[in-house]
């Protein structure tokens, strides 16, 4: 089964792909390769192509053979062409009564926190009614501890009926506001004439979760799972994926309500994930982030209200750490708030982890990697089939070969970036024109008989 699958996913990658122009793209950068006989390699985009990039979603981003021709290619998160087994680590959770289905009443939490933020004891009460009467189903987890993202959880619950259940996530770093949380994944434990089929995991989106507390709420109570363990699935790369950082300059705006904000502009389609506010000497201030794409939008809110300081002491002194954002952002443009007077002009640094593009190596080589198109979109290929494939078929340990980029050229510049004109239908138009002329004919007709005085004969 494993050669089958692997076989299939090359025979999709080896079909014939039409060759894209390289004028259709501003610049390029030339591919260099660890190994001639890798099949599939792997390439980090540095700040020079998300600069270049022109898409939100980086689809004018490609990989082209040395006859201009596109090879299979799609962008990656750090962590999944590295087909290594991600890390796990056990999480404390606490029963709760789950709301009935259809209402948006939740719980009264009473807890008992420890100075680090770790639960201690929780005591929680339905808004919906008598708890004794709802089914423990729902869960409160304490990721507190956990100090990377969370990529998704894994649940484990004692054997007995069959299970079919969808559950909705929530986020909070206080236990009072909550926030919902994007997520797939429904848990199953299902059995038919000797065989079982069991579904334990519920992941979130690329850049993964990060929140003190997460709760877990079955949408329908009666067919929550008795739950007995919970585990965290974390990247295994969060230690060796350092975040990079954009330091931004902006400029002070006074807004329609007399307060004061401060407006940046980001020089690339890079994926946010992380804020920081950096401001000279000892300071404490609350902060309120949003970020849009373009001034024709409305602002959205990324993170806060968040507290960011810094104190001076012995050594480096102290200062707040980073804020996570909700989910990964590629705006342009992001703005700061205060709760108060901002001493000097603040410094906005988003942090974010560099995506890789991985090509199979199909074609003549050399490669180069294209960006910046505005009429040019990347195709959709089975790349993530293939490398799932290989993953089976190689072991874990296997991940493509490394490419790096080498000195970038230009090719059409700024004109790849101009949205394509419209086609236009010039039958559509003749046809429209002989028309038109025709009934020109007959009404030059008419006005000559009318003239004339003649009644035309049949």
């Amino acid at each position: 089964m494993k050669s089958r699958s692997l076989t299939l996913a090359l025979l999709v990658l080896a079909l014939p792909l039409a060759a894209a122009p390289r004028q259709d793209y501003a610049r390029q950068w030339p591919l260099q390769l660890s190994r001639d006989d890798g099949g599939a390699y792997r390439v980090e985009l540095d700040p020079s192509v998300y600069a270049q990039a022109h898409s939100a979603q980086l689809r004018d981003i490609d990989v082209i053979d040395a006859g201009g021709a596109i090879v299979p290619a799609e962008v990656f998160a750090p962590e999944q062409p590295l087909a290594r087994a991600p890390q796990r680590r056990s999480l404390p959770w606490f029963p709760l009564p789950a709301a009935p289905a259809g209402t948006n009443k939740g719980w009264e939490l009473i807890s008992e926190v420890e100075t680090d933020g770790r639960l201690r004891r929780v005591e929680a009460r339905s808004t919906a009614g008598d708890t004794a009467k709802l089914p423990q189903t729902a869960l409160l987890i304490d990721a507190s501890a956990v100090r990377a993202p969370i990529q998704a959880l894994q649940l484990q619950w004692a054997p007995g009926a069959a299970l079919d259940a969808a559950y909705s996530v929530e986020a909070s770093d206080d236990l009072d506001h909550w926030r919902s949380v994007t997520s797939s994944g429904r848990l199953l434990d299902l059995q038919r004439d000797g065989q079982r089929l069991v579904q334990r995991r519920i992941a979130f989106d690329a850049v993964g979760e990060q929140a003190r507390y997460l709760r877990l709420t079955p949408q329908d109570p009666q067919r929550g799972a008795q739950i007995v363990a919970v585990e965290a699935e974390l990247s295994a790369t969060a230690a060796g994926a350092p975040l990079q950082w954009r330091e931004l300059k902006g400029a002070r705006v006074q807004l329609k309500d007399g307060g004061v904000a401060f407006e940046y502009r980001l020089d690339g389609r890079f994926p946010i994930q992380q804020a920081d506010v950096a401001l000279p000497g000892n300071h404490a201030l609350q902060w309120r982030l949003d970020s849009r794409d373009s001034e024709d939008e409305g602002w959205r809110a990324q993170a806060g209200p968040w507290m960011a300081y810094a104190v001076a002491g012995q050594g480096a002194g102290d200062r707040s750490p980073a804020r996570q954002l909700a989910s990964a952002s590629r705006d342009r443009l992001w703005r700061l708030r205060a709760s108060g007077a901002v001493p000097g002009e603040p410094v906005l640094r988003l942090g974010y982890r560099p995506e890789v593009v991985v090509f199979l190596a199909q074609g003549q080589p050399p490669y180069a990697l294209v960006a910046g198109s505005g009429r040019a979109a990347r195709a959709d290929s089975p790349l993530s089939q293939l490398v799932d494939a290989l993953r089976q078929s190689r072991g874990n340990d296997w991940r493509p070969a490394e490419a790096s980029l080498g000195a970038p050229s230009d090719l059409a510049g700024a004109a790849a970036l101009a949205a394509p004109e419209p086609e236009r239908d010039w039958r559509s138009w003749l046809l429209w024109a002989v028309l038109v002329g025709g009934a020109l004919i007959v009404v030059g007709f008419a006005m000559s008989l009318l003239r004339s005085g003649k009644t035309p004969q049949a």
